[in-house]
């Protein structure tokens, strides 16, 4: 499943945020999927794709955990998604990879239902006014609902349907308050907004993401999963350690020709002329063109 920008930008959240104007990458023709796709990976861990980033959920005897909660206007269909599960009555825990609204949107509606887990930096940007320049969009503050009641720094562990749920603070690749989630036992990892498969990823500049972080954060993951470890990207298909291998060597690679460019005077403006080596050319069928990739790449150089 690849992302449009349009489905990234162009969704009615008039409670979420509100848009001073659409910038020229984005495309209006793309369709906006108002369901989900549910795709089994164990007998207790299922992911779901819609609008926004990569759901997984976790059904138990103990009742239901979500990990990101898609756009606000696709909470219905969310709770149809959920509905083999036990629907809201079962839910007991939403985990936020990030602050972002395509993760946290459905915390208006779920977090009547259970506790919100995230990291610190989420709660603060969900307490708090934010924008994202790149996009010209602006988040309002949650309401006390959809915040995170339960907050952590570095580290935390849920046990929860015989599973021990791992939750890893990834400091400052895709936000200030990424976390990658690991099912130990099941051996299965929910990579947040620090996983894009297949294509160039969003990294949110302006509430500390950086791609040079982003990649040494990967490659911190790639170290602690095996062959075996199902990844579940915030964005794109099913994937394994090899994606994510693949991913961190695009990470790599384009920030080396960015900075090598950047290094002999080049402008933004002529690096973005002479665009990336098509080493890189499989990358670019997501929803940020080369230019804007690069315009990130160098804002994090």
């Amino acid at each position: 499943m690849k992302l449009s920008l349009n489905s990234f930008l162009l969704i009615p959240l008039a409670t979420l945020f509100t848009f001073a104007s659409l910038p020229a990458i984005a495309d209006a023709h793309h369709e906006k999927p108002s369901s989900f796709v549910a795709t089994k990976i164990t007998d207790n861990i299922t992911m779901l794709q819609g609008k926004g980033g990569n759901i997984a959920v976790l059904n138990g005897a103990q009742g239901t955990l979500v990990i990101d909660d898609d756009y606000q206007d696709m909470s219905p269909a969310l709770n149809k998604a959920l509905s083999p599960f036990g629907g809201t009555d079962a839910l007991r825990y939403i985990i936020n990879t990030h602050w972002h609204g395509d993760h946290t949107g459905g915390n208006l509606s779920l977090g009547h239902s259970a506790a919100i887990v995230a990291h610190d930096n989420v709660r603060q940007r969900l307490l708090t006014k934010q924008e994202i320049k790149l996009f010209n969009m602006v988040s309002q503050p949650y309401p006390k609902n959809a915040l995170p009641s339960i907050t952590y720094q570095k580290r935390l562990s849920l046990h929860f349907n015989d599973e021990e749920i791992q939750l890893i603070h990834l400091a400052n690749g895709h936000t200030d308050g990424d976390s990658v989630v690991l099912f130990k036992d099941a051996n299965v990892i929910h990579m947040g907004d620090h996983f894009f498969n297949g294509f160039f990823p969003f990294i949110d500049l302006g509430t500390g993401g950086n791609a040079v972080t982003m990649a040494a954060n990967v490659e911190s993951i790639i170290k602690i999963i095996d062959e075996d470890t199902v990844v579940i990207p915030g964005h794109g298909p099913l994937a394994n350690k090899q994606d994510l291998k693949a991913f961190h060597a695009m990470l790599i690679g384009t920030t080396k020709e960015v900075k090598e460019m950047k290094q002999t005077g080049m402008s933004l403006e002529k690096i973005q002329q002479k665009g990336l080596s098509d080493t890189w050319d499989s990358w670019t069928g997501g929803f940020l063109s080369t230019d804007v990739w690069i315009q990130i790449l160098d804002g994090s150089l």
